[in-house]
C-alpha cells in the first residue's frame, strides 16, 4: 500500500544549464545550443531542448554532437553563474519548507506535508514556486508531485519542460502497473535489458514476481524492486543529505600517450580538485583516478589512506602512483580525479587499493 498521508514535490530545472545561458545571452533562444566541449572536443555538458530534438545529450562526445546537429552551437561551462542561480532556486524552496533535500544543483525534494504557508494542496504549492523560479531567474522548472519520493521523482519527468504532474494516492497502483519498466526511477538499461529478458516490461509485470525471485536475480536490489513495483518508499526527505565525493574532469584538446605530458595534466587535475575539496569543506580518504581512452573505454583505479587528503603533494603523489599501475594501450582523451569515503572518526580506518 502506498504511503497516503504525505505530500512531496520534486522540482528538476528543464536543461538548467544551456536555459541559464540561453537566458542570459538572449541571441542563443530557440537555437540548438550544447554547453561544454567544442565541435572537435570534449563532452557536452548539457544540452538545449532545441539540440536534444537531433538526439544530443548530456554525457555525449562533442564530435558525435555536431554530427547530430551540425547548427549546434557551443558555450563554455560556467559553474559559478550556475551555483549563483541555484542558491535563488533553493532559497525559493525554503519559503515553503524546511524539509529540502537537494539532489544536484538543478533539482530537490520537498516535503510539504506541513508547510510554512499553510497551503492546503501541493499542486498550489509547486504551481507557486514554478511561478517564483520564472520571476526570479527568469528559467522554467518542472514538478512532479506524489505521496513518496520514487512517484514524485517519476512523475516531474512526465511533462516537460516547465511541466507539473500530479500522482495521487487513488491513481498510484493503476500507474504503476501501466509504467514502462525503463521509466522506473532506479532502473538503468542495463537492469531494464535483465528484466525485460526475465519478461517484465511493466509495473504489472514486476509486481507479479515474489521477493525471492526479485532478490535471487537481482540481489539486494530486489527488495527494493518488489516494494516500489507496490508504491512503498518510506525514504524521508532529508534535509542533511550528506555529499559522498568530490571530483573533476579535463579533456585533452588532442589524444595524449606520452606518459610524461600526461603526468602533466594529472598534476593540474590534482590542483583543480584540491580546490573543489576546499570549497566544499569535503574530508575524504579515497582518492579515484578515471582515465578515458580515445576509443572511449574507461577504467578506474583508487586507493584509500589513513589520513584525509587534503595537500596537494599528498594527492598528486597518489595519483601518479595509480597512473603508473596503468598500462598507456592507446592514446587518452580525458584524465579525472575523486575524492570519496568521507571520514568518519567513530568507524577504524582500513587501508586498501581497489583495481
Amino acid at each position: 500500500m502506498a504511503e497516503e498521508t504525505r505530500k512531496i514535490i520534486h522540482i528538476d530545472m528543464d536543461a538548467f544549464f544551456a536555459s541559464v545561458e540561453q537566458n542570459d545571452q538572449p541571441e542563443l533562444r530557440n537555437k540548438p545550443v550544447a554547453v561544454g566541449g567544442s565541435a572537435e572536443r570534449g563532452v557536452v555538458a548539457a544540452a538545449s531542448y532545441e539540440a536534444r530534438k537531433f538526439g544530443v545529450r548530456s554525457a555525449m562526445p562533442s564530435s558525435i554532437a555536431k554530427k547530430r546537429c551540425p547548427e549546434l552551437i557551443f558555450v563554455k561551462v560556467r559553474h559559478d553563474r550556475y551555483k549563483e542561480i541555484s542558491k535563488q532556486i533553493m532559497s525559493i524552496f525554503y519559503e515553503f519548507t524546511d524539509l529540502v533535500e537537494p539532489l544536484s544543483i538543478d533539482e530537490a525534494f520537498l516535503d510539504v506535508t506541513q508547510n510554512k504557508k499553510e497551503l492546503p494542496s501541493a499542486s498550489l504549492i509547486a504551481k507557486e514556486i514554478k511561478a517564483r523560479i520564472k520571476e526570479l531567474t527568469g528559467l522554467t522548472a518542472s514538478a512532479g508531485i506524489s505521496v513518496n519520493k520514487f512517484l514524485a521523482k517519476i512523475a516531474s519527468d512526465y511533462q516537460k519542460p516547465d511541466g507539473l504532474f500530479v500522482i495521487p494516492p487513488k491513481d498510484v497502483e493503476s500507474f504503476i502497473e501501466n509504467l514502462a519498466i525503463d521509466k522506473f526511477f532506479g532502473v538503468g538499461k542495463v537492469t531494464a535489458d535483465k528484466m525485460h529478458q526475465l519478461g517484465i516490461f511493466r509495473g504489472k509485470d514486476l509486481k507479479e514476481r515474489s521477493l525471492s525471485e526479485l532478490t535471487r536475480s537481482f540481489g539486494k536490489a530486489g527488495l527494493y524492486f518488489y516494494q516500489i513495483a507496490r508504491g512503498i518508499d518510506h525514504r524521508p526527505v532529508n534535509p542533511n543529505r550528506i555529499r559522498k565525493s568530490v571530483s573533476t574532469e579535463h579533456t585533452f584538446h588532442s589524444d595524449l600517450s606520452d606518459r610524461e605530458s600526461i603526468k602533466k595534466d594529472l598534476a593540474v587535475t590534482a590542483e583543480d580538485l584540491l580546490s573543489r575539496i576546499k570549497k566544499n569543506g569535503f574530508r575524504g580518504r579515497t582518492l579515484s583516478l578515471k582515465i578515458k581512452y580515445g576509443s572511449f573505454e574507461q577504467i578506474t583505479r583508487s586507493k584509500t589512506v589513513f589520513q584525509e587528503l587534503n595537500e596537494l603533494d599528498q594527492i598528486q603523489k597518489i595519483a601518479n602512483e595509480l597512473f603508473d599501475l596503468v598500462e598507456v594501450k592507446e592514446s587518452i582523451r580525458l584524465l579525472g580525479l575523486t575524492v570519496s569515503n568521507q571520514i568518519n572518526f567513530s568507524e577504524p580506518l582500513q587501508l586498501t587499493i581497489d583495481f
